[in-house]
């Protein structure tokens, strides 16, 4: 079995190796490719990659190449991880929507829009030359915004489902205070990417009891404390948002914040460098501890399971993933993605039914869909009024004026990654 990584050479990728070893009994896998254009830093990061192999005695071969065709060729599942721009324009995304009152993130608002249109024509690029190499290939997108991405590949037909780690984070959390395995939990997780929450947490699997109330009243507090959210919010809500939600239930407050504070693209950069002279020593034979800081927590097992499933060597039946909405939303047109619970297998992932949403859940969905639409517009066709009428549409803008103004500075920050500007 082989699977290609593309953006071999990120520094989460030892993460995703650590899974690969210590899960080989579900994901056979003999030969990992990673793909990247940085030779430097790629051959880092597979130096370490090969000795965490060793290491956990996981017979594999890891091959590196800055040649995609030749990297995804033959390939049985590719799985995206891709920053176009880099650090660099990530700390643009999150520093220049300030300059018009509005959060500056890389994955959502205004710089998500920016990362969205730098990435779209590239993934699509990449998965092109996939089908001609490797038509049968699954593509596993963990590239941000996961949503908008997957979209964008199976709008193009591809054999694409979006992953993210958000999930199993709060998956394992609340095992962690129900004092269960993870596997124990079944999250009725549902939304968009980064727009979710789990309406039910249930013993057993999707008909187990919900013992979502009984977290929420012994371990409001703690779970409150990881969302950046007052108590109270989860209380009244019955709910648990993801930690993206603070973003639109507490924008002003985290505009304030961000206003006052070296941005997360500059902590992450100086981690990277860190991370990268730490991959370097080749008496590291272990994913370091600073890892965990640098986001990404649990890709590897969620991916792994992913991959396994639709490979049809194993993996959970259930898991949470981006994938056509096909009626489960039924205020939703079909070809929106949502992320939601889904079965998954070889022929791909089929979301279950949900129960019908709170207008409060079901109308912020809505408009972000709307969103998304014009944003895949906007990536493929490119223009200034597309640009425009995306940012009016999102919530977290929302404003002419700050449109206005955000348009220029996308523009102005994104020229060379867009070849329509």
């Amino acid at each position: 079995m082989k699977l290609a990584v593309v953006g071999g050479g990120s520094t989460y990728t030892p993460e995703l190796i650590d899974g690969f070893a210590r899960l080989r009994d579900t994901l056979p896998v003999t030969e990992l490719t990673l793909v990247d254009p940085a030779a430097e830093r790629l051959e880092l990061v597979a130096g370490l990659a090969r000795r965490i192999f060793a290491r956990q005695g996981h017979p594999g071969r890891i091959v590196t190449t800055g040649d995609l065709d030749a990297g995804v060729e033959g390939a049985d599942a590719v799985l995206l991880q891709l920053r176009v721009g880099g650090q660099a324009a990530r700390n643009e995304d999150e520093t220049w929507p300030l300059e018009c009152g509005c959060v500056g993130q890389e994955t959502t608002g205004a710089g998500g829009l920016a990362k969205a249109l730098r990435t779209v024509p590239v993934v699509l690029d990449i998965a092109e030359r996939v089908r001609r190499t490797s038509p049968n290939a699954w593509i596993i997108d963990f590239t941000n915004p996961v949503g908008i991405v997957t979209r964008a590949l199976l709008h193009a037909g591809h054999r694409a489902v979006g992953l993210c780690n958000v999930a199993i984070g709060l998956q394992r959390k609340f095992a962690e205070l129900w004092e269960v395995a993870p596997a124990d939990l079944h999250l009725d997780h549902v939304g968009l990417n980064h727009l979710t929450w789990e309406t039910a947490v249930r013993l057993g699997g999707p008909e187990g009891e919900d013992v979502l109330p009984g977290l929420l009243a012994g371990h409001g507090d703690t779970i409150a404390a990881d969302l950046r959210l007052p108590r109270p919010v989860l209380d009244r809500l019955g709910v648990v948002p993801s930690y993206y939600l603070r973003y639109y239930y507490a924008h002003d407050e985290v505009v304030r914040e961000l206003g006052t504070k070296p941005s997360r693209a500059a902590e992450v950069a100086a981690m990277e460098r860190e991370l990268l002279e730490m991959y370097g020593d080749p008496a590291l034979d272990e994913k370091p501890a600073l890892l965990a800081r640098r986001g990404g927590a649990f890709y590897s097992e969620a991916a792994v399971d992913l991959a396994a499933a639709l490979l049809g060597g194993g993996g959970s039946p259930y898991q949470v993933v981006n994938a056509y909405n096909n009626g489960t939303l039924p205020f939703l047109p079909d070809d929106a993605v949502i992320e939601t619970q889904a079965a998954v297998g070889p022929k791909g992932a089929q979301p279950l039914p949900v129960a019908p949403l709170d207008p409060l859940y079901a109308g912020l969905i809505a408009q972000v869909t709307a969103y998304e639409d014009l944003a895949l517009e906007a990536a493929l066709r490119g223009g200034r009024d597309r640009v425009f009428k995306a940012l009016l549409a999102h919530p977290l803008v929302g404003q002419y004026e700050y449109a206005e103004g955000l348009t220029d500075r996308l523009i102005a920050h994104n020229r060379e990654h867009l070849a329509w500007a």
